[in-house]
Parts: structure tokens; sequence; C-alpha cells
């Protein structure tokens, strides 16, 4: 059967209706935040590079890093490719960063073939990359795939609203997360976005770009 595709708001609404049904603590959350957002992007090898740059960096940097790619136009895997060291350093990647770019670049993902396939083996696919951990895949496969029932347990603000939202004396670890989460297929990616939500309202700052 074909995995549901978040593809327009309704979507998001409809999964965000199911979470507030299954779970009075979601229905809370969504007084709170009102209607929660599509974060749908297009997706390719600029969106993993971009999630890329994401990786355990703040929201700001990562926009900001993202900003001094794109105008300098690297942010297409034959440019990454014969880009100097110098070059993506100044945009502010890291060496690790850099590297892990390169791998990418060179990967050779059929990032339109990725569209057709279940969401176990995208992410068996994409972590075979340098660089690319579940973190990365998980969000790709959310955002820029629109899969409706992935989730992103390593997140620290996914892990943070779920501590707030559930009164957990601490932040839960991925695992334990992740076994939570399966409490609310088929909609985890909305799931995601409703805890992201609460984390922006409670911290007063972007969880996730």
């Amino acid at each position: 059967m074909m995995e549901r595709i978040i593809e327009t708001e309704d979507c998001v609404a409809e999964g965000a209706d199911y979470l507030a049904r299954i779970e009075p603590r979601f229905a809370h959350l969504l007084t709170l935040t009102g209607p929660l957002p599509l974060r749908r992007r297009p997706d390719g090898f600029a969106a993993l590079l971009s999630a890329i740059v994401s990786q355990q960096v703040s929201v700001a940097a990562a926009d900001a890093i993202w900003a001094r790619m794109q105008v300098a136009g690297l942010t297409d895997p034959q440019v990454i490719a014969v880009a100097g060291d110098e070059a993506l350093r100044a945009c502010g990647l890291s060496r690790q960063k850099i590297r892990y770019a390169r791998a990418l670049s060179t990967a050779g993902i059929d990032f339109s073939a990725l569209r057709a396939c279940p969401t176990g083996a995208v992410i068996s696919r994409l972590v075979a990359v340098p660089g690319i951990g579940r973190w990365t895949a998980e969000i790709y496969a959310m955002f820029s795939l629109g899969r409706a029932d992935v989730f992103a347990p390593g997140d620290l603000a996914l892990q943070e609203g779920a501590r707030m939202l559930f009164d957990l004396p601490e932040r839960p670890r991925e695992g334990a997360l992740r076994a939570m989460a399966e409490d609310w297929a088929p909609w985890r990616a909305v799931a995601a976005r409703a805890l992201w939500a609460y984390y922006r309202l409670a911290k007063d700052r972007e969880g996730i770009r």
C-alpha cells in the first residue's frame, strides 16, 4: 500500500484532528498553537545538502550559512564537487561538513526514484552516504518527500517538546521518544510538526528550519 503523502494544509489538518482524538494533550496543544504549518520543501540534492548544513547548529546559524551558499551558487552537485575548500569554508561550513557535502555531490543518488521508495528504503539509501545520519534522512523524508508517518526522535527540540507536553521528569532519549511516537501512527510527521510548534511557543525560538 502506498504511504500517505502530506501535500497540503488540509493533509496536516487531517492528521492534527486524528492526533487530537487519540491524545488529549495534543488536543490541548492545538488550542495553543493553532493550525500547524505545512513545512513542505522541494526534494533533490539542494534539499538534502540544506539538511546537512542544519546538523548540530542553531536554526539562525543554518539559515545564515545556507543563504551564503545560495549567493555563492554552491547548491549544485557539480559545483560542490569542484569548489575549493576555501569557498565552502567562507560560507561557514566546517571541515567535516565540507567533506560531507563533497560525499553527497558524488553519491549518485537517484532523487526521482526515492519518491516511489518506501520510507525505510529511503532512509537506508540516504544513511549510506557519509555525513547523513538517521535524523537528516528522516527530516528529508518528512519535509521533502512529505511522508506522513515518519518521525525524527533524535531531534532535541522534539525531545524537549515531548518532555514539556507530557510533563516528563527529563527529556526522553531517542529510543524512548521513538517508542512513544508509535502511538501517533499513521500521522507521526504531523505529531512532529505539533511538537515543534509547541517548542516554538514555549521557548520563543524555532526548533527546526
